[in-house]
């Protein structure tokens, strides 16, 4: 067969599947793998850390590099351009109603009552959940809307602190200039999520967080005097959101967490939690492993040794920012591309 031909049917094989489906989706068929059978619904809509890049390139690489098929849906526009300032909008949110694993990238969301049904209905399921970032604060519902128990600042701290273990407290570093260095937890260096993971860095500032007791602990965020790889630990005092003053590396604040919530219909929700997860985060291979081996064990599968978390394509990250995302892109524009 000509080089040529061998190149295009290549290519073939990893193309999103758009054809009769729903525009406003990437979706990615999955394939020879662990994963094969099993289908992630991966969930983009921040306005200032990029999700719209982060999750069609995590989809690929668990489509491409582990068999899982992966479904990503956006907040748009009445344009069908993504918009991550259309806090209620989500699209194809029928892919919920298969999914065995939710990757989520939000933050103060309001969808409307089909979209939330349908989120409602995956989670208590039991199906395992992987916050990122502002997920800690993913939904915002107004006045007695009936998902009012999902809004962040409620009196039990919406799904965030409920189900993920927090909801938003603060800019524990300062946002903008100084990053994270991920410390693993040494008590729980040998939980299956961090299998293969050897270091773990990113742009972001670290978030103040409490998880309850019943969650395990596996990195703390030491934060960085800049966001230079080499930069030294920062050193300051700072109160926290409970008036305790404290260095604000000692102790170090939680970074990645998991848990498993026991629902009130008697199903457990396996949930990893991260207040990392930019996109230019995830840049980071550490970062990567861990995403990619929660989902392992979010499913109740094995983790693998070493997994493959190399992005297919080009992967180059737009800095997180408001109001910073790349203009007049569609969800089809997003599919990652070898």
């Amino acid at each position: 067969m000509h080089r040529r031909t061998l190149l295009l049917s290549a290519a073939l094989a990893f193309a999103p599947v758009l054809r009769g489906a729903d525009p406003g989706v990437v979706e990615l068929p999955g394939g020879e793998g662990p994963g094969k059978g099993k289908h992630i619904v991966l969930l983009a809509g921040d306005e200032e850390y990029r999700s719209e890049e982060a999750l069609p390139m995590l989809a690929g690489v668990l489509s491409k590099r582990h068999g899982f098929k992966c479904t990503v849906l956006f907040s748009v526009n009445k344009e069908g351009i993504i918009d991550p300032n259309s806090g209620g909008s989500l699209t194809g949110s029928a892919a919920l109603d298969t999914a065995d694993a939710i990757i989520m990238s939000l933050r103060f969301r309001h969808w409307d009552d089909e979209a939330m049904k349908r989120f409602d209905a995956a989670f208590k399921r039991g199906i395992p959940v992987i916050g990122l970032r502002t997920s800690t604060h993913a939904f915002n519902f107004e006045g007695n809307s009936q998902w009012k128990e999902y809004t962040w600042n409620n009196k039990e701290g919406g799904f965030g602190k409920k189900v993920l273990g927090e909801t938003w407290v603060s800019h524990w570093g300062n946002h903008g200039p100084e990053g994270t260095r991920g410390i693993i937890e040494t008590a729980n260096k040998d939980n299956p999520v961090l299998r293969g993971v050897k270091d773990v860095m990113g742009d972001t500032d670290v978030y103040e967080a409490a998880p309850p007791a019943d969650a395990t602990i596996l990195v703390r965020g030491e934060v960085m005097s800049s966001q230079a790889p080499d930069s030294p630990p920062a050193s300051r005092n700072k109160k926290t959101s409970g008036g305790k003053e404290q260095d604000v590396n000692k102790p170090m604040m939680p970074v990645v967490w998991t848990r498993e919530y026991k629902q009130e219909n008697g199903k457990t929700t396996r949930a990893l939690c991260t207040t990392m997860g930019a996109a230019s985060d995830l840049k980071n291979e550490g970062l990567r492993r861990i995403i990619v081996n929660g989902v392992f064990w979010g499913l109740n599968m094995e983790v693998p040794a070493a997994a493959d978390v190399t992005p297919v394509g080009e992967y180059k990250p737009t800095k997180f920012g408001f109001n910073q995302g790349k203009k007049g892109v569609k969800p089809a524009d997003t599919a990652p591309k070898e």
